[in-house]
């Protein structure tokens, strides 16, 4: 099989190219608007906007795994998020027919159900509160429209939670760092729970879907379970790097002030800050998914949460290496 992957320089994209090598696939094309910092061999930089270096850049591919995406929380103009997610969706999809291309993997997110949901499954009507999980949705849409157009396409659609793992700089690697370095503050009562997803789990489930899921439009959302109320997690991360647990704990009305102020700071400096009033809502709010459509198909995880997490505790803060060289990637 002949995989091209659009967006895999990334965090994501290149676990993934590593996992599909070890699996003996080894016909991988990446896609990007940048280069590999480990696969530069196989990358070719083009846009997601740009359908005719697409078009040039499938002929001969017999899949795609698009995991290109605006996603922080501070993207500017706003416009970004339609043109990549959903304009770019659609013209990749251009280029597939094009070149006779039927099968397509596309990650998505748990964004779309929204902020405070009571464990929604793939059935759950979606929600999104911002602009990335609403053009999520919308690319949803095209691409199913595409499907149920000719039903020898195949579509799967991976809606993972929050991903985390080695070499991460997100909000999952905030929380460690500040964990491990004694300046963590609990927002809230910390009984708000929160599905994570190890990024070692994420790149097999894609390989299953690429094995196992060859037709129709498939909808999964992915969770490593069981999920952590934030107090849970918060005490499993404090024993693994063998520290007491924090105990500071700040009013959520008080977070949500800090918030605000940091968002005026950020509008008045024209500077993109670490604190906003989203992220204390998004730290806060309840954020748990069902995951057991992907279980009932038979996906056995390589990796428990709590290795995955001790995975990456171990490679960040317990092994050494320098800062200055190691590689990393900043998502959310």
């Amino acid at each position: 099989m002949n995989i091209v992957i659009i967006g895999g320089s990334g965090f994501v994209g290149s676990r993934l190219i590593e996992y599909l090598q070890k699996n003996n696939i080894d016909k991988i094309t990446n896609i990007d608007k940048k280069g590999s910092p480990f696969y530069n061999s196989i990358t070719h930089i083009a846009n997601v906007l740009d359908t005719a270096a697409l078009t040039e850049l499938l002929n001969g591919k017999d899949l795609v795994i698009l995991l290109a995406a605006e996603h922080r929380d501070d993207v500017t103009p706003k416009s970004l998020y339609y043109d990549i997610n959903v304009q770019g969706t659609k013209n990749v999809l251009a280029a597939m027919d094009a070149n006779n291309i039927k099968r397509i993997v596309f990650t998505s997110s748990v964004a779309v159900y929204g902020l405070n949901k009571k464990n929604p499954n793939e059935h759950h009507t979606v929600d999104p509160f911002n602009e990335y999980g609403k053009t999520k949705w919308q690319a949803e849409e095209v691409l199913k429209a595409w499907q149920a157009d000719d039903t020898s396409k195949n579509v799967n659609i991976l809606r993972p939670t929050v991903i985390f793992g080695e070499r991460n700089r997100g909000n999952v690697y905030t929380l460690l760092k500040q964990i491990s370095s004694g300046k963590f503050m609990m927002i809230g009562s910390g009984n708000n729970k929160k599905s994570m997803a190890y990024v070692g789990n994420i790149v097999a489930f894609i390989l299953f879907l690429i094995q196992k899921k060859i037709f129709g439009c498939n909808i999964y959302n992915y969770v490593d379970k069981p999920d952590f109320t934030m107090n849970e997690l918060v005490a499993h991360i404090s024993n693994v790097l063998n520290k007491k647990p924090p105990t500071t704990r700040i009013p959520y009305g008080i977070g949500m002030l800090g918030g605000y102020g940091f968002d005026v700071l950020a509008k008045l400096s024209g500077r993109k800050l670490n604190i906003s009033s989203v992220r204390v809502k998004k730290f806060c709010a309840t954020t748990q998914f069902d995951s057991g459509k992907a279980i009932a198909e038979d996906f056995l995880p390589p990796y428990t949460l709590g290795e995955g997490l001790a995975n990456t505790l171990q490679y960040e803060f317990i092994e050494e290496r320098d800062p200055n060289t190691d590689i990393t990637f900043v998502t959310e």
